[in-house]
């Protein structure tokens, strides 16, 4: 088992956010031994506590020696979250720990995250540095960092089924979207438009979908931590900007999983953009483990000048563009 960057806050209670296979369960058993685990991945569990949300109560009071209490993919049964915030409220010493896949459940059940009594963090794929030795740039660039990815006995099968894993297990059994194929469409399309500006309207004309469910189709992909945009930056700009964000999947092996590839396609064409995102994964890692108020964005002017990344907050100000070249040129 690889070691992870990430580190959990002291005593609070806390969430854990990440897309699925970003090694959560498996760090929260390695860090956890001794915990109560409520694995809602599980469907007679999610049933059991989904009927009935109270019950958390007695199960932890049952086991007074067994702490924290680690509730799995908590998104599968919001209603445990009225539950945790009374026994917190109740008990200042208890502590939970809250992992998910998606918060766009939780929010549209209309429940909060514990109303700031709980500290939200962020799981990500690996970052080269975990990984040491065993990093390979090629093999992150076609497979990508998911440690469901990189641990599985065949990398490539597991890659081709991440993305149908999402669209089955997130997307069509939680009736995040009417029309599954139509978003399986926006997916393809969405691979076009990684590491570039992106153009939510003729996003919707690739697909054939009004610009309204792009949108929606793009938020989903956002709750879900499967995909996120950057904001153009904007601090004391004298220029004329472009007005559109750009867009990534969370990893370069999600983008080519997902970009349709034919006999016309160069290699070429796909590892710049993937070298990119893998930039960008790498970024905001960073920023979300070093809990540093950091933000991350680009800079484009409307005549096509462009930085590809700009780090601003307590850490300083830092300006990075992505290269993938035998030989960089300055000013190229």
């Amino acid at each position: 088992m690889f070691s992870r960057f990430f580190t959990p806050p002291a005593a609070s209670s806390y969430f854990l956010f990440g897309p699925r296979g970003t090694g959560k369960s498996t760090w929260l058993r390695d860090r956890y031994p001794e915990a109560i685990v409520i694995d809602l991945n599980d469907p007679e569990e999610e049933r059991y506590y989904g009927a009935a949300p109270e019950r958390l109560e007695s199960t932890v009071a049952s086991r007074p020696t067994r702490r924290p209490v680690v509730i799995d993919e908590v998104q599968r049964a919001p209603r445990l979250l009225q539950v945790v915030h009374r026994l917190v409220e109740r008990d200042k010493e208890l502590r939970f720990v809250l992992t998910g896949s998606s918060a766009r459940k939780l929010r549209r059940t209309g429940v909060d995250l514990l109303a700031g009594r709980a500290l939200l963090t962020t799981m990500h794929p690996f970052m080269a540095a975990e990984l040491g030795a065993a990093f390979r740039l090629d093999s992150a660039l076609t497979l990508g960092l998911i440690p469901l990815v990189v641990d599985a006995a065949e990398p490539e099968l597991a890659l081709r089924t991440y993305a149908a894993l999402y669209v089955r297990e997130e997307v069509q059994a939680e009736g995040l979207v009417r029309n599954v194929g139509a978003f399986s469409r926006f997916l393809e399309a969405a691979s076009f438009s990684h590491g570039g500006v992106l153009n939510v309207s003729n996003l919707a004309r690739e697909c054939q979908v009004e610009r309204k469910a792009a949108a929606t189709y793009l938020s989903v992909l956002e709750d879900l931590l499967i995909g996120f945009t950057l904001p153009v930056f904007r601090r004391r700009s004298r220029r004329k900007l472009t007005s559109h964000p750009k867009f990534y999947f969370v990893d370069p092996g999600v983008f080519r999983s997902l970009r349709p590839r034919g006999p016309l396609d160069v290699d070429s064409e796909l590892a710049g953009p993937a070298l990119e995102g893998l930039v960008a994964q790498h970024l905001r890692a960073w920023i979300a483990y070093t809990r540093r108020r950091d933000s991350l964005s680009f800079w484009r002017t409307r005549s096509g000048s462009e930085v590809d990344f700009v780090l601003y907050g307590e850490s300083g100000f830092f300006a990075f563009e992505v290269k993938r070249a035998n030989v960089v040129h300055p000013g190229t």
